[in-house]
């Protein structure tokens, strides 16, 4: 267990790589690099079950919540906004419990992957919409988060006969992680495509995927690398946050519906949600700006209600609220 703990401390020192710079783009964070770490901490689990996985785990976390304090602060910040709007732990109690929904969450993933992690009491809801987009064989962008674990519906997936996936990823500052999946199943790197942001090109080659079917997934809660990043301002938890309008205009582009999933864990069990955003986004040349921020506002509200419903496992570690490169009082850059 000594040798398991050791370990465990350089998972969380290489943590610390999380927040070099306070403002630093969230790409170019290191967020799973305690790949060493992980590894122990499933064989542990393996070997012994999750409450022995959480009796070393807890140490650990506290000793990097205490030493660490960038992200620690973007954690206590998330905590404090969301405790205006449902119960809540605060303070350093609640960042370490927020680490360690973190932490079950990438060993979550890790047996998904490794095909240990139990599937039948998943619920669905709002699935029927899209076995009728299957059964007719039309696509759609579906627009996740980082609000729970969506390698669940990844895995799902590749069980669902006519459901393809195309996730648009950007993982190199996760590439030990990957790995990791990678060893536990290959199939964890398919249908996975690495975009920094959609050029022409990448557009001719979704569009073709949706003609054929496929659902595109993109994130919705990340701000894109481009150095001009267009994005809405639009209020979630009180105060005004960027949230990138690249779905919306890639829908619109593609003319397909788009839809919005959420999959987190509810008690015992995981849970799956579809929401309809649009049935076809269309963005005129007169208000284009305005519908934009419209469709980046009702994800947002969405993303609030599942937040509020399980607020420890939004996993976005850095300083969502505040990005200096997007300081200006325009709803759309």
């Amino acid at each position: 267990m000594a040798i398991a703990a050791l370990a465990l401390a350089q998972m969380a020192d290489a943590m610390s790589e999380m927040m070099k710079e306070k403002n630093q783009h969230w790409a170019s964070l290191n967020e799973l690099s305690f790949i060493t770490g992980m590894r122990v901490l499933f064989w542990i689990f393996r070997l012994f079950g999750r409450w022995p996985f959480r009796v070393v785990l807890y140490p650990v976390l506290l000793w990097y919540v205490m030493t660490k304090p960038r992200p620690r602060a973007a954690s206590k910040d998330y905590l404090r906004r969301i405790s205006g709007y449902v119960a809540v732990p605060t303070g350093i109690p609640g960042v370490i419990l927020h680490f360690a929904a973190f932490a079950e969450n990438i060993l979550d993933k890790m047996l998904l992957w490794g095909g240990l992690y139990k599937t039948e009491d998943v619920q669905f809801h709002g699935v029927a919409k899209m076995e009728q987009l299957i059964r007719e064989r039309r696509g759609a962008v579906l627009v996740c988060s980082h609000l729970g674990n969506l390698e669940l519906c990844r895995v799902l997936s590749l069980k669902r006969p006519g459901l393809r996936l195309t996730i648009l990823v950007h993982t190199k500052h996760a590439k030990a992680f990957n790995q990791l999946l990678a060893a536990l199943n290959p199939a964890s790197q398919l249908n996975l495509m690495q975009v920094s942001e959609i050029t022409p090109a990448t557009a001719m080659i979704l569009a073709e995927k949706v003609e054929q079917g496929e659902f595109i997934v993109i994130a919705g809660d990340r701000v894109p690398l481009a150095q001009s990043p267009r994005v809405a301002l639009v209020n979630f938890f009180g105060a005004q946050a960027a949230f990138p309008v690249g779905p919306y205009v890639l829908a619109s582009i593609l003319h397909c519906p788009i839809y919005m999933l959420f999959s987190h864990q509810a008690g015992k069990h995981a849970e799956i949600h579809f929401e309809l955003l649009h049935a076809a986004p269309r963005l005129p040349r007169e208000g284009r700006e305005q519908v934009l921020a419209d469709l980046a506002g009702s994800y947002a509200n969405r993303l609030e209600y599942h937040c509020q419903r399980v607020p420890l496992q939004w996993f976005n570690f850095y300083d969502f609220w505040h990005l200096p490169e997007l300081d200006t009082t325009d709803a759309v850059r």
